[in-house]
């Protein structure tokens, strides 16, 4: 998978919902309910960060839920890209970039949403045929302003903003001509998931979706 067909197909996924979850999950036993949840919300495209022990076989259950694009994130490393690609992730998308991160997933054929914060970095991604990167940390790097910013001189790279992102600043990204989706965190709370409150996610994933 080249660059460009990579990038094609990040922006088809950018483009399902006006919201990615971002989702931190211990025990794979809520990896189905939560799915549903979300998809039923209509927020289709789910990141599942390798930050617990439980996300590979996360992946693996949400990907068997009708609807439902789940993606690998947090990807660091060829191992992480190969670990993610054989438990059924469809996308990927990684804090920044490395050579090594980014040849691995174009030859395994996971189209990835790569990190950047700078113009520098923007542009060593375009140069290699990225045009749909992930902001990160999107807060933390100027915000809204930031981005805008960043967007000005280089109209051909559109972004999915994550990081510090909420309910609260979301429609700032979403307003920017640049910017397809925002990531966050928050459409699926860890007391939520702990208290198997699904329906109460999917009013979350529904009031999420209002924000286009």
């Amino acid at each position: 998978m080249t660059p460009a067909e990579a990038s094609a197909r990040a922006a088809e996924i950018c483009r399902l919902a006006p919201v990615i979850p971002v989702l931190v999950i211990d025990d794979a036993a809520h990896a189905r309910p939560l799915a549903e949840a979300l998809v039923a919300g209509g927020l289709p495209a789910l990141e599942v960060t390798l930050r617990t022990p439980a996300a590979l076989e996360v992946i693996r259950q949400m990907a068997q839920v009708p609807g439902g694009v789940v993606g690998a994130g947090t990807l660091l490393t060829p191992d992480d890209v190969r670990a993610a690609k054989e438990a059924g992730a469809q996308f990927g998308v990684s804090p920044g970039a490395t050579d090594r991160l980014l040849a691995a997933a174009e030859e395994m054929g996971l189209p990835m949403l790569p990190g950047a914060a700078t113009a520098s970095e923007v542009m060593a991604l375009l140069e290699r045929g990225y045009t749909t990167q992930k902001f990160f940390p999107a807060e933390a790097s100027g915000g809204a302003p930031a981005l805008k910013a960043i967007g000005a001189p280089l109209p051909q790279v559109s972004f999915c903003p994550t990081g510090g992102i909420s309910l609260k600043n979301a429609r700032d990204y979403l307003s920017l001509s640049n910017t397809l989706c925002v990531g966050g965190s928050w459409v699926a709370p860890k007391d939520l998931m702990q208290a198997g409150d699904w329906a109460g996610i999917e009013t979350l994933a529904r009031e999420a979706c209002e924000l286009r």
